[in-house]
């Protein structure tokens, strides 16, 4: 049920001046010494960019293609694929990296391997960098050190879709000798040290 409108009290509003006079209740006296503070480095600046002493200045941005900033060492880079010692694909194609990618951008087409030794290896081996969110997850689900993401090296601007494709040819040519053993060090493994 609700209450009669008479019935209601009307509520008191107290009000409270602002302490510390014009220059706090005005937002103009902090505008002007934001603005100060700005043209204050512009004239520290400015001539010596004028100059080309631009090491000199405070300025913190980069001259992009020129300049470029060290990467930090745990970046992690472009994928690259692994080989063997044959200078075959290390990776047997077993779903593990496409299964775990959550951005769902590999894709891996199996075909058989003429090696006896090894089952089946990656016919088409693509990773989407467009689409890749960069996790490292594919990197910790392989199980035989095929796929690595250790290059340091950017993903470069791409103008068309497919040149941001990476198939096997181009992971590959990033990739070298796995020293990694492959299929682990066996149930013997405490025998042998």
């Amino acid at each position: 049920m609700l209450a009669d409108v008479d019935s209601l009290v009307p509520a008191t509003v107290k009000i409270v001046n602002r302490p510390g006079g014009w220059k706090r209740q005005s937002y103009l006296w902090g505008a002007m010494q934001g603005l100060g503070v700005t043209f204050r480095h512009f004239m520290r600046n400015w001539p010596r960019n004028l100059v080309g002493r631009r090491a000199l200045s405070d300025i913190v941005t980069l001259a992009y293609p020129e300049e470029k900033r060290a990467y930090p060492p745990r970046n992690r880079g472009l994928h690259r694929l692994m080989k063997r010692a044959d200078g075959q694909v290390r990776c047997v194609a077993c779903m593990m990296c496409p299964t775990a990618c959550p951005a769902h951008c590999i894709s891996i087409v199996p075909e058989e391997s003429e090696d006896s030794r090894i089952e089946k290896r990656p016919g088409i081996f693509q990773i989407d960098e467009l689409r890749c969110v960069v996790c490292g997850l594919c990197v910790e689900a392989c199980p035989c050190d095929a796929i690595r993401m250790d290059t340091g090296i950017h993903a470069w601007p791409t103008t068309r879709r497919a040149d941001a494709i990476l198939d096997k040819e181009e992971l590959l040519s990033r990739g070298e000798l796995s020293t990694a053993m492959q299929g682990g060090e066996g149930i013997f493994w405490r025998e042998r040290k």
